[in-house]
């Protein structure tokens, strides 16, 4: 039986290994994408050609390559590689790893190297009985995560760390994907598969390559025709009819969030409520859920409402002590009182401009009666000489020269039109006259 845009409503499953385990590259040359960690030059390359590791982290989305990285690197090393998986490992299984590494016979060359992905899951039992392996070398650690690990990670085991951000991958690395596929894939070259449309499957995917082999995968299977003629209908028909099966191992998770996200920062309530509901009923972390909500208190509602951040923050610290499912009801009401809120992205904006700043203009000299006087030798030097301390005049303001010589002119926040920031800027004009930009 076929869907009326030519996709099978039943599925020949393959029992053969999926299509982005029977791709995924075996060495650097076939990598796909990362090329600022992996390409000829770049930092992690580097290390792994000079045959010495250090621990580290990656961190990315899904599907960018992670796992692949520490099997090449264990392949290329030629060293015992023991991996975990923190959903179903514990401390038990970590130390068994620990005592095989300790007497593998290649100790003395290096040491195994331990991967664990998802290690954002590992609780801080779990990653503390790292911690003496990764110090001493037994083990050399990498772990994977979508998580920020400077949220889930313990400072410790961080600092031992090196830390690598992957990106998702670009139009022309998928691209690059696809074409390999339906052209080294012995299963996809018998059936001749001619890729006269892509625009729907990079959509899906997201920048995942995993996802967008999974695309690829089920649309050729759910075809009977030969060849098999890939336009972008034909892939939203399949999705629409299959709409798990481009979503293996909660990939549509990101998707949802930024769904959450947007929908907080467009104020309509009952969208953001909706894509909560589906992260809960998904079992998402009520932490990771908390967090995005703090996020989009400081980044979207912002200055507007600076309450909001106080709720979003009260809410997280709600939901950590009374659990689900009482948690939900806290995180609802931060979730509404957010979206419902005027909004700003004046400070979020601001900071990122003087970040740009900074990395164009460099270290700029702190001016000297700004600078720190703890000692008589730096008072005589002049430093804090001149300085006006602001609570002895009227207003508790005075005018003098806060950014660094040359730096007069920087700007970066704007105030945007809400009553909370029109009042700042009032004040600010009354303060400084005509000498800031925002206030002429």
């Amino acid at each position: 039986m076929l869907h009326p845009l030519g996709c099978n409503i039943f599925i020949t499953i393959s029992m053969a290994k999926p299509l982005a385990e029977r791709l995924r590259p075996t060495s650097f040359e076939n990598y796909v994408g990362q090329q600022h960690l992996v390409g000829e030059g770049a930092v992690l390359r580097r290390m792994i050609d000079s045959g010495r590791i250090l621990s580290f982290i990656l961190w990315g989305p899904p599907g960018t390559g992670k796992t692949t990285i520490a099997r090449i690197i264990a392949q290329k090393l030629n060293r015992p590689f023991y991996t975990l998986n923190a959903v179903s490992a514990g401390v038990k299984e970590v130390r068994e790893i620990i005592d095989k590494a300790k007497s593998s016979p290649l100790f003395s060359n290096g040491g195994a190297i331990l991967f664990i992905d998802e290690i954002h899951r590992f609780n801080k039992s779990q990653q503390d009985s790292l911690l003496s392996a990764v110090e001493t070398g037994t083990v050399t650690l990498i772990g994977a995560t979508t998580e920020n690990p400077s949220f889930e990670v313990i400072r410790p085991l961080l600092s031992r760390c090196q830390l690598y951000v992957l990106k998702s991958l670009e139009k022309d690395d998928l691209l690059t994907l696809l074409n390999r596929a339906i052209t080294t894939d012995e299963a996809l070259a018998k059936r001749g598969v001619e890729l006269r449309e892509t625009d729907a499957m990079l959509r899906y995917s997201g920048g995942d390559a995993r996802k967008l082999l999974n695309i690829l995968e089920l649309v050729v299977e759910s075809d009977s025709d030969s060849p098999v003629i890939i336009t972008d209908e034909k892939v939203v028909g399949c999705l629409q009819q299959n709409p798990i099966a481009y979503d293996k191992d909660g990939e549509m998770h990101y998707d949802i969030v930024s769904a959450f996200i947007k929908s907080i920062r467009g104020s309509d309530p009952d969208a953001a409520l909706y894509w909560m509901a589906r992260m809960i009923e998904g079992g998402e972390d009520p932490a990771f859920i908390a967090r995005r909500i703090v996020i989009s208190a400081a980044e979207d509602v912002g200055l507007a409402n600076p309450n909001a951040l106080l709720l979003a923050n009260a809410a997280f610290d709600a939901v950590t002590k009374i659990g689900w499912p009482e948690g939900r009801i806290p995180l609802a009401e931060a979730v509404v009182y957010l979206a419902t809120s005027p909004k700003s992205n004046s400070a979020y904006m601001g900071i990122n401009k003087a970040l740009q700043t900074v990395r164009e203009t460099g270290n700029l000299p702190v001016p000297l009666h700004l600078r720190n006087a703890p000692t008589k030798l730096m008072a005589d030097l002049g430093y804090a000489g001149g300085y006006k301390y602001s609570h002895d005049y009227p207003g508790h303001f005075v005018k003098q020269q806060y950014l660094p010589d040359g730096g007069e002119k920087f700007s970066f926040w704007i105030p945007q039109d809400n009553p909370v920031e029109t009042k700042s800027k009032s004040w600010m004009q009354q303060c400084w006259g005509d000498d800031k930009p925002y206030t002429k």
